[in-house]
């Protein structure tokens, strides 16, 4: 007789904890940096912000995901195998995506103000 293994619930709870708080300290930090470069308009302010301050938060996001999605599939019957096969190449592919677009959004509003990310103006 097969025994279906127990459903990693509590790692789903755990990824989705992780994911929450990193994102709290990831929105904080990115409104303290953005703050602070509308204050003095240093280009250094905004180039800093990509570096390991904005980075640890933002790896930390991608972690919880990654532990939520692969025990959410485990939870269904998946093999643990096949969960962290499918989670790991998902929230990688989506994670440096969301990077790069950071990157280019605050490139755009380094090079023309808060005027430059207003999609109302937009025709």
């Amino acid at each position: 007789m097969y025994i279906f293994p127990e459903p990693p619930y509590f790692l789903l709870v755990a990824g989705l904890l992780m994911g929450i708080t990193s994102g709290t300290a990831f929105d904080a930090t990115l409104r303290q940096a953005v703050q602070a470069w509308s204050k003095n308009r240093s280009t250094r302010t905004l180039a800093n912000l990509q570096g390991f301050q904005l980075f640890f938060p933002f790896l930390g996001i991608c972690l919880g995901v990654c532990l939520f999605l692969a025990s959410g599939v485990e939870v269904f019957g998946f093999p643990r195998v096949f969960a962290y096969g499918l989670a790991i190449p998902l929230t990688i592919g989506t994670a440096w995506l969301v990077w790069s677009q950071l990157g280019k959004i605050l490139i755009q509003l380094e090079q023309g103000g808060s005027k430059a990310l207003d999609l109302d103006s937009i025709n």
